[in-house]
């Protein structure tokens, strides 16, 4: 379980794999200058409820993780993320859709 940390005070725990796609859509925003809400449901064993922070370029943002390893990069997690954070309400958390197959490279055509 990762957390992430907002300012260094809004903490929440994430999942490893969850968070690597929350970091690639965060970040991407970022870049652009975009900023954008960012909410998450907390767990019943803090109180419940949910959170939001307003993220910027000036945020204070710290991606920890619990493995080493990255994980693979689910892109149509990665889109679905996205959506969200462009939206009136703002990033958040959604179920990890199928990945979707590579696509075929080209084979040149037999002679």
């Amino acid at each position: 379980m990762g957390k992430f940390i907002y300012d260094s005070s809004v903490k929440t725990e994430i999942e490893d794999r969850a968070l690597t796609h929350l970091q690639l859509v965060i970040t991407a925003k970022l870049r652009r200058g975009e900023p954008f809400a960012f909410s998450w449901r907390e767990d019943p064993s803090v109180g419940g409820g949910r959170t939001t922070v307003w993220v910027h370029a000036g945020s204070s943002l710290v991606f920890k993780y619990f493995g080493s390893r990255q994980p693979s990069i689910n892109r149509a997690w990665i889109e679905a993320l996205a959506f969200t954070a462009n939206t009136p309400t703002g990033l958040h958390l959604v179920p990890e859709p199928p990945e979707e197959p590579p696509a075929e490279e080209e084979r040149p055509a037999a002679s």
